[in-house]
């Protein structure tokens, strides 16, 4: 976790935009929370933005508006703890590479899965749901989903910039604390 108390000085990390491919838009806007839908064709490739491991990795589509679960909306989706020590979460995807499993070590803009529509982005316009946060226990989703807004880094990196939100999603953490209660959605 990064925390006042544990911050570490990681090596500079190269980052790459998240979807490559094919060309995408995104806004300055997301509901409820801070992330960004990144909105592109189904298949373009989701890369690693940065070189980490895997952390967790759902293959299965589980949503339903019957239950509308929190948990279940993101469908196929991949969380990576970078070298930066930030979580980065894609979601809504549309494949998974085999190989991606917890654990894995990957390399900056080395492929992940495929942008798509999974989860509650069924039926609408496909998309890779982006979050940035710190790292947590496995199924605390309301904090893996996003926590920082992500758009300036992203704008750096689509242009080729290392920007990183390393200091940015520590002093959240700080502010809100390692678990933030869940308030809805």
């Amino acid at each position: 976790m990064l925390t006042a108390s544990t911050q570490v000085v990681h090596a500079a990390s190269t980052y790459k935009f998240p979807v490559q491919g094919c060309s995408y838009s995104y806004g300055r806007y997301h509901h409820d929370y801070p992330a960004t839908d990144i909105l592109t064709k189904v298949g373009c490739l989701f890369v690693s933005p940065v070189s980490g491991v895997i952390d967790e990795v759902n293959r299965i589509d589980r949503f339903t508006w019957k239950t509308d679960l929190g948990a279940d909306r993101g469908g196929l989706s991949v969380s990576i703890v970078g070298d930066d020590g930030v979580r980065y979460y894609g979601s809504h995807l549309s494949y998974i590479s085999a190989k991606v499993v917890p654990g894995l070590r990957v390399a900056s803009g080395e492929v992940i899965g495929r942008t798509g529509d999974s989860g509650d982005a069924r039926g609408t316009a496909p998309h890779l749901h982006f979050g940035i946060s710190w790292p947590t226990p496995a199924g605390i989703w309301w904090v893996r989903r996003g926590e920082l807004y992500p758009w300036k880094f992203l704008d750096a990196w689509k242009v080729g910039k290392n920007l990183s939100p390393t200091s940015s999603v520590a002093a959240l953490e700080k502010k809100v604390g390692e678990v933030p209660v869940h308030t809805g959605y």
